[in-house]
């Protein structure tokens, strides 16, 4: 499985930006989609899930509210929407997938779970 990420930038805190992760090769409904996020000389944290299956979510309470993860299934492609961006969202966001025995496991949001990930791209917001 390959995930690009894509659609990082530089925005003013308040705004709102959308990042893309595209899906390619030999996907699964069983796979739990994330997006995680490294500050610098900070550890890697969970932000966001989205299960393929039935499109159940769930997020970090730093991001609830702010933040909505969806999936296209046409496209293979999950979707972070960002909005009322702070500061400390400021970070490099990676997209990663989680394959998973049954559709509907729990959702995890540790690292070393997910076997997949994406290059990564940089979110900067300005005060």
């Amino acid at each position: 499985v390959q995930l690009q990420a894509f659609g990082g930038g530089l925005v003013q805190a308040g705004g709102s930006l959308r990042l893309s992760c595209a899906a390619s090769g030999r996907t699964s409904s069983k796979y739990h989609m994330g997006w995680f996020r490294q500050a610098p000389g900070k550890e890697r944290e969970f932000v966001a899930a989205i299960r393929w299956y039935d499109g159940d979510t769930d997020y970090a309470n730093v991001v609830k509210g702010r933040f909505t993860i969806s999936r296209d299934d046409a496209k293979n492609t999950v979707y972070l929407q960002m909005n009322d961006l702070k500061p400390e969202d400021t970070a490099l966001y990676y997209c990663a997938a989680r394959p998973t025995l049954s559709l509907r496991l729990t959702f995890s949001r540790e690292v070393n779970n997910h076997k997949f990930w994406g290059q990564g791209t940089e979110l900067t917001v300005s005060s």
